[in-house]
């Protein structure tokens, strides 16, 4: 049994947990509030005003692209991580940031050593169709994703038979994805012209250390 099942059976029958039983050895399981409404206020005001925030561009599709969102990248001193042409020193834990992760280890059962946070400043900011299949994060990984702020929707597909899953992210959910969701699914975070207002989504992840 995996660790991410496990975490799910000591969760117990708690009617905020979705598992949506994904076939081909995928793990997928949604925690409604994971973070209660008044917390997940303060969190998300002081890593708003407290994370380097800062723009990035990105190599893609053989040209530089300004990416639509705000980043910045947190963990383990050898937590570096490279995505499109892009590579990653990661700045120090803050007190908030390794909270969060000590409380999502316990939940998950897995060990994380960085954190990708983006910050989607209204409905226009958005993330393109991916997977989080990068060589560093090692073979299928298991990767934990905190929504704090604006509702967004998270879209899904499978890559072979185009199966699509929608997911509605609330303030305070935690989504996380293991088994072999990265092999066999790509997610995005797509544009939307209704009114939204911010939004930081904190992706935390294993960086295999050679």
């Amino acid at each position: 049994m995996s660790k991410l099942r496990q975490a799910e059976i000591n969760f117990g029958l708690d009617s905020r947990l979705i598992d949506f039983n994904l076939a081909d050895g995928v793990e997928l399981i949604l925690i409604r509030e994971f973070y209660g409404h008044v917390e997940s206020d303060q969190l998300f005001a002081k890593l708003l005003s407290d994370l380097q925030w800062q723009e990035e561009d990105i190599f893609i599709f053989g040209k530089w692209v300004k990416v639509p969102r705000l980043m910045c990248w947190y963990g383990d001193r050898e937590a570096y991580y490279e995505y499109s042409g892009v590579n990653h020193q990661p700045r120090p834990w803050t007190s908030e940031l390794h909270a969060i992760k000590e409380k999502v280890e316990q939940q998950c059962h897995c060990a994380f050593n960085s954190v990708l946070a983006n910050l989607y400043r209204d409905g226009k900011d958005s993330m393109g169709c991916h997977a989080d299949d990068e060589r560093e994060l090692g073979v299928n990984p298991t990767i934990a994703s905190l929504s704090l702020g604006e509702g967004r929707l998270f879209k899904m597909h499978h890559k072979k038979s185009k199966q699509s899953l929608n997911i509605t992210l609330q303030h305070g959910d935690l989504l996380v994805m293991g088994g072999m969701c990265q092999r066999y699914w790509v997610h995005s975070v797509p544009k939307t012209k209704a009114h939204k207002t911010q939004r930081i989504n904190l992706t935390f992840r294993k960086i295999q250390i050679s």
